[in-house]
């Protein structure tokens, strides 16, 4: 009988270097307290239900006169702004002088099942606006809106021109209807009326899972392969962590809100096409006078491309800039393209309207 075994040293040493590195790296996991994710100093100033309204302490001094609010999507939560002390965009914009407030939308529960599109806009972000003018004793500040809450932000701003000054928007979707990015393929044909008769509000967990779908290689299974190359270096794993508390950290999303968006945004498109009415009032984008940046990822599967790309020619601006940025949707917040091309970006736009 012949013996085709073959002893291959370098493979016996790759395999025992491998052993020990996921031993050393998993006594760091159990040994590991994960800090940093929304470490930037900030007070609570105003709170209406469940939303919170945050003013951050400043860094340097402050360049920029008018303060920015920044408005986050209802799904996950704000902290992704500050997940990482050393790529924190919140942080660089307060090394850059801006004056910055947020939203924290908190984590609805049953009691919150009625609240709509018109009390997260007209009664919870204007009730911010006006306790940020009041206290700084100004007509206008600048906004910012992050994903869904940058299309809150335009309709905001439609509808109440003469309380911003300029608005920033990262990653905003404006044109539902755009055959790019499963989700704006999959919005027409969900069913949000029998979602919401089944559970209320929608789960955190159901909104994950759709967001794992969108590429289920990468984000559930080879993203795990990949962090043993991380488990011996205690400060890449705690980045790791951090982020994966902040993935599945997702508040339920209120039931008539999550369907009144679904249904006049991905269903309708009415935004884009002037047909949309919020308490009675129609949404013009044209009235969206004020300077505008708007940023995009050129690698964003969650808020593609086409969903943006019309901001400049539907609202009613003359100055608008555009910044594409080759990175993802998270990218955007968190990594060294944010650092660099991003924060640097927002403070200089703002800086150059503050007059």
């Amino acid at each position: 009988m012949t013996n085709n075994f073959t002893f291959d040293i370098e493979s016996l040493r790759d395999f025992l270097d491998g052993g020990a590195k996921m031993g050393k790296g998993l006594k760091t996991m159990m040994d590991m307290k994960v800090e940093g994710a929304d470490a930037t100093p900030k007070d609570l100033i105003f709170e209406m239900d469940k939303m919170k309204l945050y003013h951050y302490h400043a860094l340097t001094e402050q360049v920029n006169t008018t303060p920015v609010l920044i408005v986050y999507a209802l799904v996950n939560r704000q902290y992704m702004m500050d997940l990482d002390p050393d790529k924190s965009l919140i942080r660089k914009m307060l090394q850059g002088g801006q004056d910055v407030y947020i939203i924290d939308w908190g984590y609805p529960t049953a009691e919150d099942r009625y609240i709509g599109l018109d009390d997260y806009i007209n009664e919870y972000i204007d009730s911010c606006v006006d306790t940020i003018r009041e206290r700084h004793g100004i007509d206008k500040i600048n906004m910012m809106g992050i994903c869904q809450g940058g299309t809150f932000t335009f309709i905001y701003t439609a509808l109440n021109p003469d309380k911003v000054k300029n608005i920033v928007s990262l990653v905003t979707p404006i044109d539902f209807d755009v055959d790019d990015g499963l989700l704006f393929k999959w919005g027409p044909y969900l069913q949000p009326k029998l979602m919401v008769e089944a559970f209320g509000n929608v789960p955190g967990e159901f909104m994950n899972a759709g967001f794992l779908m969108l590429k289920p290689y990468d984000l559930a299974i080879d993203k795990y392969v990949g962090v043993v190359d991380l488990m011996d270096d205690p400060e890449k794993m705690a980045g790791f962590l951090r982020m994966e508390q902040w993935i599945f950290d997702s508040p339920d999303q209120v039931g008539r809100a999550y369907m009144e968006f679904q249904e006049h945004m991905y269903h309708n498109n009415e935004l884009i096409k002037g047909e949309f009415e919020l308490d009675g009032e129609k949404v013009d984008l044209k009235a969206v006078t004020c300077p505008v940046l708007v940023i995009m990822g050129t690698k964003d599967n969650q808020v593609p491309n086409s969903a943006t790309e019309p901001i400049p020619q539907v609202i009613g601006s003359t100055d608008v800039e555009v910044l594409r940025v080759e990175t993802g949707h998270i990218g955007i917040f968190v990594s060294g393209r944010s650092q660099r091309e991003v924060g640097p970006k927002i403070n200089e736009f703002l800086d150059a309207r503050d007059n």
